[in-house]
């Protein structure tokens, strides 16, 4: 799948700008049909370090009420989560209390094939058993009625360097980069093949990953939006309310009720 990607896609500035409103807003409307279905999007962001997935989540977000949609920012696991099944934090924040409807993940459960995997943090009997983990994971997502999109940001090597040299050299942007993302570079070959072996062996029939070509930030942005629109238009019943702008939610059910459809 990496291999495919074609790396020289591009858009013009003028053209991402009318896009990308036509997207937003088709998306804000569908984020409405979400919350009166009752239904659960889920986003899993991945990508290589500087590949682009906080901005191009930000603009999924930028016009969608914020009242309906939540951003996980995953680490590395820390104090109780520490203690548990590695996808146990990932059901906690599934079920949290103030119940989004949208929830994206910035970084996921997909650490244990990766990170976890290059850096000698699971044992190859844990990280080889992963991907059935997951996968029957998500199955049991999407069997509830949530609707998963699995997006990989994918840039190339020089492409990362580049980024990675422009915000050391910019101060507002300095503190994204860490020793740490110079190290992992060092093991690009290494995380690459995780990526490869990833792709392959999680991408099914009903969570099949995207990998968006990010070495064009607008064309990524672009097409981050308009992955989530046909997943969304394919998986909501037509509407059957024809509001334009969404209503004031009560006070008694900000969240629009329970996630997923049994």
């Amino acid at each position: 799948m990496l291999a495919t990607a074609d790396l020289t896609l591009k858009l013009e500035r003028a053209e991402y700008r009318q896009r990308l409103l036509d997207c937003q807003l088709r998306l804000r409307k569908l984020a409405f049909e979400l919350y009166q279905q009752k239904r659960s999007l889920i986003v899993v962001s991945e990508g290589w370090d500087a590949g682009g997935k906080g901005g191009a989540i930000r603009r999924v977000t930028e016009k969608i009420d914020p009242r309906g949609y939540k951003v996980f920012a995953i680490a590395a696991p820390d104090g109780e989560d520490k203690t548990h099944h590695y996808l146990w934090r990932f059901w906690r924040r599934l079920k949290a209390p103030d119940d989004k409807q949208i929830m994206i993940f910035d970084r996921s459960w997909y650490g244990r094939v990766m990170v976890e995997r290059v850096e000698g943090f699971a044992t190859e009997e844990e990280w080889k058993r992963a991907y059935r983990e997951i996968n029957e994971f998500e199955r049991q997502l999407t069997d509830h009625g949530m609707i998963l999109v699995k997006l990989w940001f994918h840039i190339s090597e020089d492409e990362q360097l580049r980024r990675f040299e422009a915000r050391r050299e910019t101060p507002h942007k300095m503190w994204k980069l860490t020793d740490e993302d110079w190290r992992n570079r060092e093991k690009w070959s290494a995380y690459e093949e995780a990526v490869g072996d990833m792709l392959l062996k999680t991408s099914t029939l009903t969570a099949p990953w995207t990998v968006v070509e990010g070495n064009d930030k607008l064309w990524a942005r672009i097409k981050t939006q308009e992955t989530l629109i046909e997943a969304l238009a394919a998986a909501l019943e037509p509407a059957t309310r024809g509001e334009e702008e969404p209503p004031a939610r009560s006070k008694s059910n900000k969240s629009g009720g329970k996630k997923g459809k049994k």
